[in-house]
């Protein structure tokens, strides 16, 4: 039998998670402020990017809901912030994509943050890009039926030749 819920263990959970969230802050030179810098020039360049942009061009009308959404993620991945509550991998399972796309997002995306961030900021966002990155590289490579052994990259099969040119 659970004990039941009491309002100061919710208090203390709270207090718990905003000691973590500015010791990340500390730790990192990340804050709100410069997580929307970064989620906002890092979008203008995927927009602008001919290999990834067109996939985003594809999927996303409205970029406001978006932006906001992963600037959520980035306060939860970096801060510890808990604010992002969605499952990126089922989002990203159905596209078109493979290693060279996520080659292609974490080259802008440390572009981006090389270009904003202090060099320990840079550092933490990039430590958890290549780790998001690798994680959906390998759910897709697995949802696409390849497994992939250690070190190996996933490349999507080549579409199938309709006899044009």
């Amino acid at each position: 039998m659970q004990p039941p819920f009491r309002i100061a263990d919710s208090a203390g959970a709270a207090e718990r998670r905003a000691a973590v969230v500015q010791q990340n802050k500390d730790q990192t030179g990340v804050d709100e402020a410069l997580i929307d810098r970064v989620v906002d020039a890092f979008y203008a360049r995927v927009r602008d990017d001919a290999l990834i942009g067109p996939i985003f061009a594809d999927r996303i009308e409205d970029w406001g809901p978006h932006l906001a959404q992963m600037k959520r993620f980035w306060s939860s991945v970096v801060l510890s912030s808990g604010v992002y509550q969605g499952r990126p991998m089922p989002k990203h399972l159905p596209l078109p994509i493979d290693a060279r796309h996520f080659d292609r997002w974490l080259a802008l995306f440390q572009d981006t943050v090389r270009d904003l961030c202090p060099p320990v900021a840079a550092d933490a966002f990039m430590e958890r890009a290549r780790r998001i990155a690798d994680s959906l590289e390998l759910g897709v490579a697995n949802a696409n039926g390849v497994l992939l052994a250690p070190g190996e990259r996933y490349r999507a099969p080549p579409p199938p030749w309709n006899g044009e040119a």
